[in-house]
């Protein structure tokens, strides 16, 4: 397929998914222009199989964000700088790295860089898997820089139901990744050199560049992602305006590092991990 032909087929198709998922309340209308644009450029340089597996993250993500939505919303709907509608800059936030590297794809073609971008999807699947549903833990998470015990919701906490659920997204992405890579070997085309072989580790290399995100995202968020004080909930929070609309204040971290930061940053590091493993490898 010529790459004006995946260009042109990738922004029928996120066309399609974006205006599924805006009737779904899944994404906003700023949401759909940014799912348009990732996913065509995505499709674009990167081909199906780059394609499929951003589907796949943006799919299992959006059903989760469903799940138990109500009980999620009882329990830290003030602590999370955003719903579960996606906006432009969290659609941004979960594939922009991604999207980097299919377009670093498309100017240098091989495959490290898909290692990359199954690090980056890797990561952004295995922290939305532990937001979703580490907040439902009965156990209460704890700070991952200092073990003391934090509410749910809160940035930087972590719980063993959570880094479970961190651990199976990764797994998911490297399966569906695995699959894919198969799937091009039977049809013969042996996709950039890769082998039967790839299709195995390609799990690894999802799990360590996931995790490692993943666990970089809650180190940030502990750290120096901005956090503000809402004095009419009397509470932390990662939003910088309270329900009526007035600035919450400011209380810790860098001004600039807002939630939608800490995952693109977070989801770079994973591809970054991804990519190092795949070049001793490749």
């Amino acid at each position: 397929m010529s790459i004006i032909k995946q260009f042109a087929l990738g922004f029928i198709l996120s066309g399609l998914i974006g205006a599924l998922a805006y009737r779904r309340e899944s994404l906003s209308a700023s949401g759909v222009v940014g799912a348009m644009l990732v996913g065509t450029t995505i499709f674009g340089f990167g081909g199906w199989m780059w394609g499929i597996l951003l589907i796949v993250f943006f799919v299992l993500s959006s059903l989760l964000s469903k799940y138990k939505a109500s009980t999620k919303a009882r329990l830290a709907i003030d602590k999370f700088d955003k719903g579960s509608q996606r906006d432009f800059g969290q659609v941004m936030a979960n594939g922009g790295a991604g999207m980097l590297m299919t377009v670093l794809y498309g100017l240098w073609p091989h495959p490290v860089l898909f290692c990359g971008f199954v690090g980056a999807i890797a990561t952004v699947n295995a922290d939305t898997w532990a937001t979703e549903l580490g907040v439902l833990s009965n156990v209460p998470p704890r700070l991952i820089t200092t073990g003391k015990i934090v509410e749910p919701g809160r940035s930087g906490g972590i719980s063993l139901v959570g880094t479970l659920a961190a651990l199976t997204g990764s797994v998911v992405i490297g399966i569906a990744a695995g699959g894919l890579i198969l799937m091009e070997t039977w049809l013969g085309q042996s996709w950039d050199g890769f082998s039967l072989k790839s299709a195995l580790w390609v799990v690894g290399v999802a799990i360590i560049g996931g995790m490692g995100g993943a666990l970089f995202d809650s180190l940030l968020g502990a750290t120096v992602q901005i956090i503000y004080y809402d004095a009419e909930r009397k509470t932390e929070t990662e939003r910088a305006l309270n329900q009526a609309g007035q600035p919450n204040q400011p209380l810790r971290g860098w001004s600039w590092l807002n939630n939608d930061m800490v995952n693109f940053i977070s989801s770079l590091v994973g591809a970054w991990l991804a990519w190092l493993v795949c070049v001793g490898i490749v």
